[in-house]
């Protein structure tokens, strides 16, 4: 049965390591080696993730299924968010599942538990940005209610891509 607990700042190499792990299987594909490296070497280093640890309006939870960490969600309000401040909102700006647990429902426990948080954080909605080259996780997102409203650039080392921007009324 796969559970949500909340990741501490002792949890920093593990975060890191499924970060770098979940991202890099995810998009290595689909994008150069020096681009994923570009990115990746900022967005997951230890001294990043420590501070976005450390941020009170940004939670990191870990989905485990028994002992075996699977997949994580990253989940920022206020100030922490990348966008949107305005209102009262949850972003989801992180959340995957490791390979060998895709579809065991994971994905959608961990979305579950992120409307669940909004609900406690008393938000009007959640919202969230994917990679409009990334159909299977925008139909995901459409099967459990979100809406795309927007789009924004998301830079992948030297390459400006599009994010879908979705959301989910709570």
């Amino acid at each position: 049965m796969i559970k949500i607990v909340k990741v501490n700042v002792s949890d920093l190499d593990v975060l890191a390591d499924l970060s770098w792990r979940t991202f890099f299987e995810a998009f290595n594909h689909l994008n150069t080696p020096e681009n994923m490296h570009a990115y990746m070497s900022k967005a997951f280093t230890t001294e990043k993730l420590l501070t976005e640890l450390q941020n009170p309006n940004t939670d990191f939870y870990f989905a485990k299924d028994n002992d075996t960490i699977i997949g994580y969600i990253k989940l920022n309000r206020k100030d922490a968010q990348s966008e949107f401040h305005e209102g009262n909102s949850l972003e989801i700006e992180r959340i995957y599942v490791d390979t060998p647990y895709q579809g065991t429902g994971c994905g959608t426990f961990l979305l579950n538990a992120a409307k669940e948080f909004g609900r406690s954080f008393d938000c009007d909605y959640i919202w969230l940005g994917v990679w409009e080259n990334n159909p299977g996780a925008i139909r995901f997102y459409e099967r459990n209610g979100f809406q795309s409203f927007s789009a924004h650039q998301f830079v992948m080392g030297d390459e400006v891509q599009t994010d879908v921007l979705m959301i989910l009324k709570l």
